[in-house]
């Protein structure tokens, strides 16, 4: 690998930024906690590489999961960006589905990203089976491309009805366009989601145009700041799925970054609990703005067909399924109109962040709340960012703002702040667990992130959960994910046609033709893999439905070449259907909706063992300190232990604190927690 011998994985959150370092010569590894930089993350990141790595020419691979495509769309600080369309066309960004914000109100306000004066049809159309009925009018498409530039456009997306059946006609506005833009951000949304559904490929394909000047930016200043560095490796962007791809993916296709940062996390989750041997999981990562909530069922995640990163703002591409709440560390607590005790959504960031940073804020956060507890150390607080916590101005928020307004005690109100995070973080756990039919009791919890294992035992106790596994370096899992994720290229394409219709030899030529150029693309980042693989679905219903069932076929390229068996596809559909509804409809048609594709470039993983405690020592030698920490109305004299000198197979009986550079854990008094081989601790009730 060009460069060196060195891997960094660098997630950036809302207040640190998290770095991961893995020396594939000697399997060791180093982590390093910096804040995140707002304006500018490539610099926060190039901070925390410097921070264990004089040398950055030593660093072969730099593996990223970023914020900043979420940021831009939750914060509308994308490109002013404009939209070529189909007459009559021009509002399908605004009618949508013709949902509205207030699910059980008729109000509500929704401002689409293009406003309508930058939205402009041109004359073509193609019928819903492709035939070309319209020839794009090229002379409107050229003025539309004029009146777009005047008006301040720096992105375009060009959207024509059913050009998922037919892309000619975008083609052709796509060359036209190119020759007049001044820049490359433009979009086609045949290329984005060949895919049936207008409102869902517009969106997708208009938030691609959105983010292409600010993703491309920063890539741009990631890049350089990394060669000025003396870096010559190669930079790979985490993308929604959870797999990787090159920086020049990442800037064709930026929407796909809407939730890289979190997806990193729920890769390094599923490959920690597989290895120890927790194949079900929630994991629960805590951050400074949010708490991320997903599922792992059998050692694999579950990936939605799409998502609303906010109200109106639907992404159609394959990412990995993840709950988020206003639960972090820098989240604000605060009393309602209607005098009751509420967390978030409202974050202190990273700047000013929590009271006791003493940066400006003064209303108080969790992480204010857990200090005055006691379960946070004032003297050593994670990131760097400050020598020392301060624990008075965190009381006085706290006093100011929740204890007198309740009337009632400083420490009370501290606990109730906890509480009432911890019932929110509950409840969205519930949502990715019992409310999709899966039983907590049957599922352990990872929580990971600056903040997570300090909330570990309210959750197991609160949701039903049998134990919980926290990874060795809790605070920086994300980047470790960026680390182990595979590459991954998916492409669908609308197909619509009856299963006995279905023409096999040309659907399996036309599978085979996407996988080679997926494999193709997985090429352009000069990774080396263990090898590639590829999966194959459709997406089918029976006639009359309109929801459809992913079905998983279950062939490779070789049996492709070989040639597709419908009574094998049908056969495919119908345990799908079943596994999905419990029953089968007999003698209702079965139609093919879409075609999915997915390459898979696996990367090599390393032996999670080498994260594990040094041989020798007792779980006395990690004792550093007792300190008073306020549980359940009362103080308690607890015991705070070196968490990374703690040996394996030691028990650690709670009351504890275990402290380390990225987090702290807290165990219950009625919990207990025992090291394992891999450095995780694994927490669970003490035995009657």
């Amino acid at each position: 690998m060009a460069g060196g011998r060195t891997i960094v994985g660098v997630d950036v959150g809302g207040t640190f930024t998290d770095v991961f370092f893995l020396n594939e010569a000697d399997g060791s590894c180093d982590v390093a906690k910096v804040p995140s930089t707002r304006g500018d993350q490539s610099r926060g990141i190039l901070e925390g590489i410097s921070q264990r790595r004089n040398d950055i020419g030593d660093v072969g691979l730099v593996v990223h999961g970023t914020t900043v495509g979420t940021n831009a769309l939750l914060e509308r600080k994308g490109a002013k960006t404009g939209i070529i369309t189909t007459e009559g066309f021009r509002d399908v960004l605004e009618m949508r589905r013709r949902d509205r914000p207030q699910t059980w109100g008729l109000w509500g306000v929704f401002e689409p990203v293009v406003p309508r004066n930058l939205r402009i049809e041109v004359t073509e159309r193609v019928l819903a089976d492709g035939t070309l009925h319209t020839p794009v009018d090229l002379d409107e498409v050229a003025d539309a491309v004029r009146t777009l530039i005047a008006r301040g456009a720096e992105a375009v997306c060009i959207f024509f009805l059913n050009s998922y059946a037919n892309p000619e006609n975008e083609r052709a506005a796509v060359d036209a366009v190119s020759r007049i833009w001044p820049n490359g951000h433009i979009t086609s949304s045949s290329d984005i989601l060949p895919e049936i559904r207008e409102f869902e490929r517009c969106s997708t394909a208009t938030l691609n145009a959105y983010l292409q000047p600010p993703i491309g930016d920063y890539l741009e200043r990631l890049e350089s700041g990394l060669k000025d560095g003396g870096f010559s490796g190669d930079v790979l962007i985490v993308q929604s799925n959870g797999g990787v791809m090159s920086v020049e993916t990442a800037r064709t296709f930026p929407v796909r970054t809407a939730l890289s940062g979190p997806a990193a996390g729920v890769i390094a989750g599923a490959h920690i609990g597989t290895s120890a041997g927790f194949p079900n999981l929630i994991t629960c990562d805590m951050g400074g703005t949010s708490f991320d909530v997903s599922l792992i069922a059998d050692g694999e995640s579950a990936l939605a067909a799409q998502t609303a990163v906010d109200f109106g703002m639907v992404v159609r591409t394959p990412m990995i399924e993840i709950t988020t709440i206003g639960a972090g560390g820098g989240s604000i607590a605060k009393i309602d109109r209607g005098g009751l005790l509420q967390i978030g959504p409202e974050s202190a960031g990273s700047d000013p962040g929590p009271v006791c940073y003493g940066l400006g804020n003064d209303r108080p956060t969790v992480t204010d709340a857990n200090l005055v507890l006691g379960r946070i150390n004032a003297a050593r607080p994670i990131g760097g960012k400050l020598d020392r916590l301060d624990s008075d101005a965190a009381r006085a928020a706290i006093t100011q703002h929740i204890a007198e307004p309740l009337g009632i005690d400083v420490m009370e109100a501290a606990e109730a702040v906890i509480k009432v995070a911890n019932a929110k973080m509950a409840g969205a756990i519930r949502l990715v667990s019992v409310e999709r039919g899966y039983d907590p009791e049957h599922f352990v919890a990872m929580p990971f992130g600056g903040g997570g294992a300090l909330h570990t035992g309210a959750l197991i106790k609160e949701v039903g959960l049998s134990k919980a596994l926290v990874p060795r370096y809790p605070g920086v899992t994300s980047a470790l994910g960026c680390v182990i994720a595979d590459m991954r290229f998916d492409r669908v394409h609308t197909l619509n046609v009856m299963l006995d219709a279905v023409d096999t030899a040309d659907l399996a030529e036309e599978m085979i033709a996407t996988a080679v150029a997926g494999e193709e693309r997985l090429k352009e980042s000069n990774v080396a893999f263990k090898g590639i693989e590829h999966v194959f679905e459709l997406d089918m219903l029976y006639v009359g439905q309109t929801h459809t069932v992913a079905v998983k076929l279950p062939v490779d390229l070789k049996g492709l070449r070989a040639g597709l068996d419908v009574a094998a596809i049908r056969a495919a559909f119908e345990e799908a259907y079943r596994q999905t509804f419990g029953r089968l409809l007999k003698g209702i048609p079965i139609r093919i909706m879409n075609l999915r594709v997915t390459v898979i470039g696996r990367r090599p993983k390393f032996d999670l063992a080498i994260l594990g405690p040094a041989k020798g020592g007792s779980l006395d030698d990690a004792l550093t300190d007792t300190r008073k920490i306020w549980i359940e109305g009362a103080w308690h004299e607890t015991d705070v232990y070196n968490r990374l000198e703690i040996p394996e197979g030691a028990v650690v009986p709670g009351p504890a604190l275990l402290e380390q550079p990225d987090t702290t854990i807290f165990v219950d008094p009625d919990l207990e927690g025992l090291v394992d081989r891999f450095g995780n601790l694994v927490i669970s009730r003490k035995a009657r």
